[in-house]
């Protein structure tokens, strides 16, 4: 993170908080000074495994800091906000492909539990004060400048250094590995296009992808998972 900031530091219309998500005062002042009007909101407690270990430190990132940006949104008439959400709130979904179209609300993480919260909260927002909000569930991401703690980056770190290759489920599981290029490029698709109200959505039958609110769930994925063990090798 701070090698990418680094990097960034080089450029002239580029301004940093260092910040918390759960300090309304600083995210207030932030968009006092800039008022942004299209937001992609990426900060999160990330992982599944660490919120099993550290299960209070999802609730407040996730949950307190997530209505944090969306108060701030609203109060600031943003036209857009999209938002990180996850493949992890398919839970114990079975039926291949996932689809935003399918119900969701049996999650097997904490983790999972407030990315599908976040979507909840974002819609209700979307509903009660017409702010267009966009979710993007991304599926495993990686490439350069990733996080070190994703398995990219630790089966290649063990491989390297001739170490043994943790991996649970006897390794049979499969991954849709996404790369770096294709989420920016997802990103970028939805920016600038913000979510419509849909007239004809059917609320005896509803699509949980979008609404009669200005509100839009995606998947941003490959299509293409990949077993776990060939992965590895």
């Amino acid at each position: 993170k701070e090698a990418r900031l680094a990097i960034l530091g080089d450029y002239d219309d580029f301004s940093f908080y260092r910040k918390d998500l759960l300090d309304e005062a600083a995210l207030t002042h932030v968009f006092k000074n800039h008022s942004p009007q299209l937001i992609i909101h990426l900060a999160a407690q990330a992982g599944v495994r660490y919120s099993l270990e550290n299960p209070k430190a999802y609730i407040g990132s996730n949950l307190t800091g997530f209505f944090n940006i969306l108060e701030v949104c609203r109060h600031n008439q943003v036209e857009h906000l999209i938002y990180a959400s996850s493949s992890s709130v398919y839970g114990l979904n079975e039926k291949m492909p996932f689809s935003t179209r399918h119900n969701v609300d049996h999650p097997i993480s904490l983790y999972g539990a407030t990315k599908r919260s976040n979507e909840l909260m974002a819609h209700s927002y979307s509903h009660l004060y017409d702010l267009p909000t966009t979710g993007l569930r991304f599926f495993t991401v990686y490439g350069p400048w990733g996080r070190p703690d994703m398995a990219l980056f630790l089966f290649t770190k063990a491989i390297l250094n001739g170490e043994t290759i943790e991996v649970y489920n006897n390794g049979e599981m499969k991954r849709d590995f996404t790369y770096i290029d294709d989420i920016i490029g997802g990103l970028m698709s939805v920016l600038e296009s913000p979510p419509e109200k849909v007239s004809h959505w059917n609320g005896k039958l509803p699509d949980p992808s979008s609404s009669k609110a200005p509100f839009k769930l995606y998947n941003i994925g490959n299509n293409a998972p990949v077993n776990l063990m060939d992965f590895v090798r």
